[in-house]
């Protein structure tokens, strides 16, 4: 009797554990439909997920399961990836079309099943079919167990800043031409912040983004660059910030007036609003130190103190570095470290490696003949590149798996 109380008390007292360990069931449904849009004082009907861009951001806390039905209603073929989400045992919800599943079909609809395990912080979901990714995406908040707290000091507000492009023209009407063309696609009309781009030349009474902060508090900004191609600079006027994560993994704190940010990753930082009042411009610009077209247009948001009077108050401006800033980005870089504290270690493995493998990423030219110069510019792996399949081979090994 003694040794049965024993474990009914050792079994009471982990019960805790156990179910934190399970997580909770999150569910979230994904409309995909078209809405028109307003940019650049032009309209265009766009892709959306749940008529939002950005599209709606999923939360969730450490070991907790994920269902997310996605509803295709909109002419596209479509599928949804989980940018950076571990997915442990459960590689046929990663998302890519033709390679872990079937695109969800028009008028169809898929239910994506996977538990976000060893991971805390911010990614980012998108399509992963043709261009539409450009306005079918948002972020994912993964919060740390609650027996876990930050290790940095808590912010009083969490702020979500998503850095992105926006065409005039229809994204799979640029692509295509640019497929068949062979040439590379046109480069986008503006950059934005939080879906807006904020006054331009062209569209003065285009708004842009604006938030609040109330003076002496600590704000956690959760950056994703949701660009297609573009490494993005980010800045606020008269504020640095001090990076604390880069793609759900922490990183030792560090102080800095610009972050870069490539395109997919995420990265958090430490505001502190200790400027008391005024209006600070936010800007987003690209980095390029190569000879290649990009759309060198900035972004611009404002950051606003509470109480700040609004019509007698000129906003400090701020200068992005220039597109070739090579020196600050490399600066932004090499100031990356992984945390590796005691609870949060690096895990780099140190054992003996048993197979070296070697990659070589490259662009080449294949030969075209509706295209303008005889050939297509295409990216390639030990210079395999990627070939659209004619038959579904996806759903040909699901069918062979049936028989």
């Amino acid at each position: 009797m003694a040794e049965w109380l024993r474990i009914m008390v050792v079994l009471a007292l982990s019960w805790p554990m156990l179910v934190e360990c399970r997580g909770n069931i999150r569910h979230y449904k994904f409309n995909v439909v078209m809405k028109n849009i307003t940019r650049l004082c032009s309209t265009k009907a766009t892709v959306t997920v749940n008529g939002k861009f950005p599209g709606p951001t999923i939360y969730a806390r450490e070991d907790d399961t994920l269902l997310i039905k996605v509803v295709n209603q909109v002419h596209y073929n479509l599928t949804i990836h989980w940018h950076g989400v571990k997915q442990i045992r459960t590689g046929w919800a990663d998302g890519p079309a033709y390679i872990t599943q079937c695109p969800i079909q028009p008028g169809k609809s898929y239910v994506y099943n996977f538990t976000v395990r060893e991971q805390r912080g911010t990614l980012f979901w998108h399509a992963h079919i043709l261009w539409l990714r450009a306005t079918v995406h948002g972020a994912i908040v993964i919060l740390p167990k609650l027996t876990l707290p930050y290790p940095f000091p808590n912010p009083q507000k969490e702020i979500l800043i998503i850095l992105g492009e926006w065409w005039k023209s229809d994204v799979e009407v640029v692509i295509d031409e640019a497929t068949q063309l062979g040439l590379p696609p046109n480069i986008s009309d503006a950059h934005t912040i939080n879906g807006l781009p904020g006054p331009v030349s062209t569209c003065l009474s285009q708004e842009g983004f604006t938030f609040l902060v109330e003076p002496g508090k600590k704000y956690l900004l959760r950056i994703v660059n949701a660009a297609l191609n573009e490494e993005l600079f980010f800045k606020i006027a008269g504020h640095k910030v001090t990076v604390v994560e880069v793609d759900a993994s922490y990183v030792k704190p560090f102080k800095t007036e610009t972050i870069l940010t490539t395109p997919g990753q995420t990265t958090n930082v430490i505001l502190s609003a200790d400027l008391g009042t005024g209006k600070y411009l936010m800007v987003t610009s690209p980095y390029m130190d190569s000879p290649v077209l990009v759309n060198n247009r900035t972004a611009t948001a404002t950051l606003q103190y509470l109480g700040t009077n609004t019509s007698s108050t000129t906003t400090t401006l701020t200068v992005p570095p220039p597109t070739n800033a090579t020196p600050i980005a490399i600066k932004f870089v090499d100031s990356l470290r992984s945390l590796n504290s005691r609870k949060y270690p690096a895990k780099v493995p140190l054992q003996k490696i048993d197979h070296s493998l070697f990659f070589t990423i490259s662009l080449g030219l294949n030969p075209c003949e509706s295209c303008y110069r005889g050939f297509r510019i295409v990216a390639a792996i030990n210079n395999v590149t990627f070939v659209m399949p004619s038959v579904d081979s996806t759903r040909k090994l699901e069918d062979n798996g049936r028989d």
